[in-house]
């Protein structure tokens, strides 16, 4: 069977799709304190690289609600891979072309943010268009791509870093941007499907008029929050809070959350169809304030970062999850629904990281106080999951 008529190859370029959206996520937070020392940029002003990144997909998220289904899902991913490979590309040219580093910093990953967006909005209907069972553990396996893509861009960045040294950073966002560049001639080749035939899905008011979207939006913003909190300062917090070399903390940190959070959802697939998804993302949720609380109060780095690596293990499911239950409580949500709750999620994702950072500066660059700070986020999601059960019944 061609390319152009076996969807395998579909779900294999939505793989990829999630691993180019490790690489613009995950790549430059190695960097932070590369680019603190070598730029003279405050932790505060890193922290808003974060919020920019996210900021920007929050407005991608938003348009998309909105032209997705006009514009058609293949053009849209094709440009989604090609603006991960000019933002890679931009990170390392950008930051000396322009006067001012710092601005070509966040000119670039604002051009890569676009990418990501309109990833995070498109590839999750592709997939659960495509004419296979088993939709919950085919949206967690799926998701667990950006896990281990987290991994390989830490191992192999870290790999690199450590033969060519840190001010090699600009040649390897380079080699990075050719992932993303191939996998858009990939998308060409493939058979892709709408996700509710024209006229069929909820319009965007209708949306927002659903008590229960609201709730699902809430779990998002938490389900982004909790997960990118921990994981854009893993890196900056084994580092500098728990004084260990930049090999080890990155290894120890990110990819130790990222593995645990790849295993996590593997997990969650293969058991999807046999469990509660309500008690076990409440579960998980749990687990998640016990991490942040490891995470900063553990006077042992060992623990600490047993923290971090728990934390990676209990976000597993939350994003995948409520995708999960969205798509079971409003089977005609339709794109305008994806892209909405990846606004929400996105908004997690920015506030989460930027609230650490801001509560860092103000305790005097210190972590552990940040990292506490958000743990209020797997709290509101345990309570809007109550939200969502107590409606339900």
């Amino acid at each position: 069977m061609s390319i152009r008529n076996n969807y395998k190859h579909t779900i294999y370029a939505c793989y990829i799709g999630y691993i180019t959206q490790a690489i613009v996520n995950n790549f430059a937070p190695l960097l932070f304190l590369t680019f603190h020392n070598s730029y003279g940029i405050s932790l505060e002003r890193i922290g808003l690289l974060v919020t920019v990144n996210f900021g920007t997909q929050l407005l991608i998220d938003l348009l998309s609600a909105k032209f997705a289904d006009r514009l058609g899902y293949r053009r849209l991913i094709v440009a989604a891979h090609l603006f991960a490979a000019a933002g890679l590309v931009g990170l390392a040219l950008f930051s000396s072309l322009l006067p001012n580093p710092y601005l070509g910093l966040c000119v670039a990953v604002m051009i890569y943010a676009v990418g990501g967006g309109l990833t995070e909005v498109l590839i999750s209907p592709i997939v659960e268009a495509c004419p296979t069972e088993g939709k919950a553990a085919a949206m967690s396996l799926l998701h667990s791509f950006y896990c281990w893509g987290s991994v390989l861009v830490i191992l192999f960045s870290t790999l690199l870093f450590w033969i060519f040294g840190t001010g090699a950073w600009k040649g390897i966002a380079c080699l990075w941007a050719l992932i993303p560049l191939a996998n858009a001639i990939y998308f060409l080749k493939v058979p892709i499907v709408p996700l509710v035939p024209d006229g069929e899905s909820m319009s965007v008011s209708g949306l927002l008029r659903s008590g229960i979207f609201w709730v699902l939006a809430l779990l998002m913003v938490c389900a982004g929050a909790s997960e990118l909190s921990m994981s854009q300062w893993a890196s900056a917090f084994a580092e500098s809070g728990l004084q260990i070399s930049k090999t080890a903390g990155d290894l120890a940190g990110p990819c130790f959350f990222a593995i645990l959070m790849g295993l996590g959802r593997v997990l969650h697939a293969k058991y999807a169809e046999k469990i509660n998804l309500h008690f076990y993302l409440g579960v998980c949720a749990l687990i998640c304030v016990v991490s942040y609380f490891l995470a900063s109060f553990s006077p042992f780095p060992i623990l600490a970062l047993v923290g971090c690596g728990l934390c990676g293990f209990s976000v597993s499911a939350m994003w995948p999850g409520t995708f999960s239950l969205a798509g079971e409580k409003c089977p005609r949500g339709g794109t305008a629904m994806f892209a909405l709750l990846a606004l929400a999620g996105d908004t997690g994702c920015s506030l989460g990281p930027t609230l650490v950072g801001y509560v860092s500066a103000a305790f005097g660059d210190n972590l552990r106080q940040g990292l506490l700070a958000a743990a209020i986020f797997p709290l509101l999601l345990l309570g809007g999951l109550l939200l969502l059960y107590r409606s339900r019944n």
